[in-house]
């Protein structure tokens, strides 16, 4: 038993430790993040600033419109997540569902991963139905319903007061953040793609203005 013992504690470890190194970015991210919001405005004018030393009037558009790329991804991404987690976590807290608090967690992430709270949410019905708690079951399912096909109608609304970014260009941004750089990829992925993709078509666009203007 002692081979398997051991390979046992080192995945353990390794476990512990890769949720250790995460805790770590998180709060980390979280001190960053305060201190720049608690100088909002002197970050941002200096970011302009030094993007109109940088390349004139064309760097300061540009850092105007990446600013907008990542407000439009994060209310697009993370509001929709939060909106749609609040709806099935209080489906599952008046259903009586056990470990709601703990499902609601793993639905915030399948969200966030652009999954859904389908994963979640599917099984409990099929659960209450099965147990013979029909009512409770049709209750959950309206949340159910109502919960997973807000996206559809939500997260492009959100996305749009942002920028105009394709909701397939969101979608692989997660997954392939997710894949390189784990859950912190969930935020890095859609940023970095989206912002790169509308500054990309900007510059398209600027140089077909340049040959319809010669």
């Amino acid at each position: 038993m002692t081979p398997y013992l051991q390979k046992a504690l080192h995945w353990f470890v390794a476990k512990i430790g890769s949720l250790g190194a995460l805790m770590i970015q998180f709060v980390l991210t979280t001190i960053v993040a305060a201190i720049l919001f608690a100088n909002g405005e002197t970050v941002r004018e200096g970011i302009l600033r030094f993007a109109a030393r940088l390349g004139g009037r064309q760097a300061y558009d540009v850092a105007i419109l990446a600013g907008q790329t990542i407000r439009g991804v994060v209310l697009g991404v993370v509001g929709t997540a939060l909106v749609q987690t609040a709806i099935g976590g209080f489906g599952l807290f008046i259903t009586g569902v056990p470990a709601a608090g703990l499902l609601t967690a793993v639905m915030l992430f399948c969200c966030l991963a652009q999954l859904g709270p389908f994963f979640v949410m599917v099984p409990a019905v099929i659960w209450f139905y099965w147990s013979g708690s029909a009512g409770l079951g049709t209750t959950l399912l309206v949340f159910t319903l109502v919960a997973g096909l807000l996206d559809n109608f939500l997260r492009p609304f959100l996305i749009k007061r942002g920028a105009d970014i394709p909701i397939l260009l969101i979608f692989a941004g997660v997954i392939g953040g997710l894949l390189a750089f784990g859950i912190v990829g969930l935020f890095i992925g859609p940023v970095v793609l989206t912002v790169t993709y509308t500054l990309l078509a900007s510059w398209v666009t600027a140089g077909d203005r340049i040959d319809m203007a010669h």
